[in-house]
């Protein structure tokens, strides 16, 4: 009998259980290789799921609006048409509810968790034959004229996003091709996985104010996961140091620049990812067997859903992309996380956090430290204050204040306010070099 369970994937390493957003394919219909077959939301973004085998989608376990755990069999996939009744004997007798039938694992397992051997561990961008890339990737390439099968993927399972391709375009030069590891099927259960994410034009988000008053709205499942790490943030020992930075000359950069796609996140964001390069233990965060020191400065930037909820998009290796590239990148990570189409490792692969409620006219707040990390930046507004100059006299200077919170456990308060200070004297002395 050919008949294969669909499990829940593990759509991120913090992922417990998923919601199905829709299925795109009806009992019944046929099913190609590499074709979407359901939409699945995880704990922070709607992730559409394909298959790499060929059949018939021969019951549905889990309909459309429930939830099932992690390595839950959601549906039955038959190879033939004479097995759907068969599989759907299976469905019934196995009664509505999904049950687990392996424990969660991380996301890079294999068919235990519906999650294919996608790549070979050295990230291959190749899938039994196939160049693996995300469409708007392939746009990028065939616009620039870059040859994809040269390139090595950043994405989920080594494939290629657009940002690789701009890496390519900046350097001025494309890698020597990297070989192609073919891939197994690890077992004879139908695995499922993240295909690249496809364009879609932003949808109106209802926003959460349209609540009627009185009502008892249930958490999204996204809410639900910022509860879970505010919770488990509630356990780390913190800290927080406040700092004043006078921005006029980043300021006056930013006029200078801003007609080029820069934006003052990504000048912000920069200006903190170089000034962690002299302070590796604030990019760090803490383990039962000790200080993990990131070989990346990966930035997270709290973004506020309109829906409901928190997400950080990850500036990666921001200390080491021109500011230029790093707008666009942002821009990007924006618009695709108020869709809910970022990858995993697009908002959990930040090594220190900036939340920046200045655009708000907030003078200075404290941010919650998020899990896993060893400090968050709180930015408020820059405002014009009246101060003494070092000749003793009084001037206007445009100032922002700074906060921030530091895992306690590793991270002690000279070793903050020195990297505030270097901060500070960046902002304020050389602006000018976050453009080089």
């Amino acid at each position: 009998m050919s008949i294969h369970e669909v499990f829940m994937p593990a759509l991120s390493s913090t992922m417990t259980e998923g919601k199905i957003v829709s299925w795109v394919k009806s009992p019944g219909d046929k099913v190609e290789k590499g074709e979407t077959v359901v939409v699945v939301e995880s704990d922070k973004a709607d992730m559409d799921v394909e298959t790499f085998y060929e059949g018939y989608l021969a019951h549905i376990i889990v309909q459309a609006g429930d939830t099932a755990s992690v390595g839950a069999a959601i549906a039955y996939i038959a190879e033939t048409e004479a097995e759907i009744e068969t599989a759907k004997s299976l469905g019934n007798s196995a009664g509505a509810a999904a049950t687990p039938v392996s424990a969660p694992t991380p996301v890079a397992a294999t068919a235990s968790v519906g999650i294919p051997a996608l790549a070979s561990q050295n990230g291959s961008n190749h899938r039994e034959g196939r160049l693996v890339a995300s469409p708007r990737a392939r746009k990028l390439a065939k616009e620039l004229k870059v040859d994809l099968t040269a390139l090595k993927g950043s994405g989920p399972y080594g494939r290629i996003v657009a940002e690789d391709v701009e890496a390519v375009v900046n350097k001025g030069k494309q890698p020597a091709p990297t070989p192609v590891a073919p891939t197994t099927p690890a077992s004879s259960i139908t695995p499922i996985a993240p295909p690249p994410s496809q364009p879609t034009a932003p949808a109106p988000i209802p926003a959460a104010a349209s609540a009627v008053p009185g009502q008892v709205v249930p958490l999204t499942t996204f809410q639900n996961a910022v509860v879970r790490n505010m919770v488990a943030s509630l356990s780390v020992p913190v800290f927080r140091v406040g700092y004043t930075i006078t921005t006029d000359g980043l300021d006056k950069l930013y006029k200078q620049i801003k007609s080029k796609g820069v934006t003052m996140t990504a000048l912000l964001a920069k200006a903190v990812a170089v000034t962690l390069q002299k302070h590796p233990l604030l990019n760090a965060s803490y383990s039962e067997q000790g200080i993990v020191y990131h070989s990346d400065i990966n930035i997270s930037v709290a973004v506020a859903m309109d829906d409901g909820g928190l997400i950080t998009p990850v500036l990666q290796n921001a200390d080491t992309v021109d500011i230029y590239s790093l707008s666009r990148i942002w821009k990007s990570l924006v618009e695709r996380a108020r869709t809910k189409q970022l990858q995993p490792q697009e908002y959990n692969s930040g090594t220190f956090t900036v939340s920046n409620l200045g655009m708000f006219g907030v003078d200075k707040f404290d941010a919650i430290l998020p899990p896993g990390q060893g400090s968050i930046l709180a930015i408020g507004a820059s405002r014009p204050q009246v101060i003494a100059t070092s000749d003793g006299l009084f001037g206007v200077r445009q100032q922002m204040q700074v906060n921030i919170t530091s895992d306690h456990r590793i991270i002690y308060g000279a070793h903050a306010a020195a990297f505030l200070q270097d901060l500070a004297k960046l902002i304020e002395t050389n602006p000018q070099s976050l453009t080089l």
